[in-house]
């Protein structure tokens, strides 16, 4: 069940907030004219020319969701938006134009579903968050005249501040009937794949996902007898892929109800692989932490010989690996945190 972002003030009268769309409009467009500017070709420019491709086609939705991606999102060699560099050089800007502003650089993308209209607003489920956002657009409820409740808007919002629980539209609003639901669905799930940050915005996909990987670990644990083991490649990828057929044969004999009269992938299809750079190792270390979560591990074998005799380290290839492990910003501290 969703939840709502905020709950709405409803306090605020229509022409207060009538007020606020407007100047929301006439910042909107400032800001997207001194993004446009000279000043910020070199970062601007790239994306705009890699999407239109070598024909040098872009579609003006594609633009402008680009620009405003640029304009909300993209981090400056010294760490600002655009959205800071507009503020701190518009010195005439009140302090409640610039929280507003400010309050842009936390954008929700998403896919949502329309739930209802309300007034010059529509209530959309985020599919990716499962949250409700009440969304006004900044040239009113015209630009909700060809939605229906039950379609999908893939869309990025804004928050309305100081109007609590209500979202503004920023950039391209694309529109997608009811009878696409199985693609939406389907373009949603790979939305949250590739950007779980966009899943976390609700507190209860937090709690969820932490409570999903106790789980998993305890069953992990519980297979293997351990949550660490060292083993060949070859056998790593045999023994996970067992583990993971326990986990399927387990999940449907819980819930024989859910699975009945579907389509499922087969028991003995394979659901890991290693990717090369692991599979070419000697051996392989999976660590299913209650933290950092399931890990693996290339030479884990070599690491963990040199911490149980550390004269091994003046040979070069336990030095390399150790240098490997300290160095490389994609292996965290727990393989040597677990062996110190």
């Amino acid at each position: 069940m969703a939840i709502t972002a905020q709950e709405a003030d409803h306090g605020t009268d229509d022409r207060s907030l009538g007020e606020l769309t407007e100047r929301c409009a006439e910042l909107k467009g400032d800001l997207v004219a001194f993004a446009q500017s000279s000043r910020f070709d070199q970062w601007l420019t790239p994306p705009l020319l890699e999407a239109a491709g070598p024909e040098r086609r872009l579609d003006e939705t594609d633009a402008i969701r680009i620009t405003d991606h640029f304009i909300l999102r993209y981090r400056l060699p010294d760490g600002a938006t655009v959205v800071d560099r507009f503020v701190a050089g518009r010195r005439d800007l009140s302090k409640a134009d610039r929280e507003m502003l400010l309050g842009w650089r936390d954008p929700v993308e998403g896919i949502f579903e329309i739930r209802r209209k309300d007034g010059d607003a529509v209530v959309l489920l985020n599919l990716v968050d499962d949250l409700e956002y009440r969304t006004y657009s900044n040239v009113g409820r015209a630009a909700f005249r060809g939605v229906s409740k039950g379609g999908f808007l893939l869309a990025c919002l804004v928050p309305l501040v100081p109007t609590d629980g209500a979202w503004l539209v920023s950039g391209a609003m694309s529109y997608y009937p009811k009878s696409s639901s199985s693609e939406i669905a389907s373009a949603a799930v790979q939305l949250a794949a590739g950007q779980p940050e966009l899943v976390f915005r609700n507190p209860e996909k937090i709690e969820q996902g932490w409570r999903q990987m106790r789980e998993d670990r305890a069953a992990f644990v519980e297979f293997f007898g351990s949550d660490e083991l060292l083993l060949p490649p070859a056998e790593a990828e045999e023994r996970l892929n067992a583990y993971y057929r326990h986990r399927q044969e387990s999940a449907i004999a819980e819930h024989p109800d859910r699975t009945r009269g579907r389509r499922l992938p087969g028991l003995d299809f394979p659901a890991f692989e290693l990717p090369r750079d692991l599979a070419d190792s000697d051996t392989i270390g999976v660590i299913y932490d209650d933290v950092d979560g399931m890990n693996f591990y290339a030479d884990y074998g070599m690491l963990r010989d040199l911490f149980a005799d550390p004269a091994r380290m003046g040979r070069r290839q336990h030095q390399d690996l150790l240098r490997t492990y300290l160095r490389e910003e994609s292996i965290a501290p727990l393989p040597i945190r677990r062996l110190a």
